[in-house]
């Protein structure tokens, strides 16, 4: 039995206004989940509040990660335990690459749990991030670059996934990884996600648009709608959506 998220009735303001208003999912290692929904529903609310942004106040409910209170952690408690967020908008660090920023994203999480250890070796490193980065067609020389630092929205976003590659998570959320991206940049960003799936990930794929879901095939899929998950389904739901919009969401829930 591999490790789950569980969100439990999860309430949450931003500046005392609720944005979610009741959320309950639960996401297992080995299934992908689609949260879909109209701009403003609170779909990047909920994966800001579960890496641990202070800008958000939990007001009820909890969240259950591998058997932990996930919301009495600290953000990098919350990565070493397994959790994973590949940001909508990855920010840019001048001065450090990407190569020295994995380096020591990786050495956290082994001293966390070893801390007697001092960490992966230089020699060892490289051989993995050779490794993950053919596994996603990847130039080697995109390493040795500053993180983010002008790079494409397609290559920020490539270089999220690659994050997940080497750090493994147990559980990843993809902050619609798709948004800004032109249809070739989405096809390589999606193709590497997929290359990652597997029984050891899960993930919570949020998206507006159905298009990224051609590419990753999603076990189940939810919408989002005034801060609470409305409905949930298969693969069709996000099909249906595609073709109908969300207006008979909004009848439906508002009647």
């Amino acid at each position: 039995m591999g490790a789950a998220l569980e969100i439990r009735n999860l309430h949450v303001n931003v500046e005392d206004k609720p944005i979610l208003r009741g959320v309950d999912l639960i996401i297992r290692q080995g299934e992908v989940h689609a949260l879909m929904g109209p701009n403003g529903s609170g779909k990047s609310t909920l994966a800001n509040v579960l890496m641990g942004s202070p800008t958000y106040e939990v007001t009820a409910g909890q969240v259950i990660f591998d058997g932990q209170d996930l919301l009495e952690m600290e953000a990098d408690e919350r990565s070493r335990a397994g959790l994973f967020l590949a940001f909508q908008y990855p920010i840019s660090i001048p001065g450090v690459t990407l190569a020295n920023f994995l380096r020591l994203a990786i050495n956290a999480h082994i001293k966390a749990e070893k801390p007697d250890s001092k960490g992966i070796s230089v020699g060892d490193f490289r051989k993995l991030m050779k490794e993950k980065m053919d596994g996603l067609h990847m130039e080697h020389s995109f390493a040795g670059r500053y993180l983010n630092e002008g790079f494409s929205g397609g290559e920020k976003k490539r270089a999220e996934i690659l994050q997940m590659a080497v750090l493994e998570p147990k559980i990843a959320i993809l902050d619609e990884t798709d948004s800004g991206l032109d249809i070739d940049a989405l096809r390589v960003v999606s193709e590497g996600v997929v290359k990652l799936r597997g029984p050891n990930l899960g993930a919570l794929v949020i998206t507006h648009y159905q298009r990224i879901l051609n590419y990753i095939k999603p076990d189940y899929v939810h919408v989002m709608y005034q801060g609470q998950i409305v409905e949930s389904g298969g693969p069709d739901l996000a099909l249906q959506l595609e073709e109908a919009g969300y207006d008979w969401i909004r009848e439906k829930v508002e009647g």
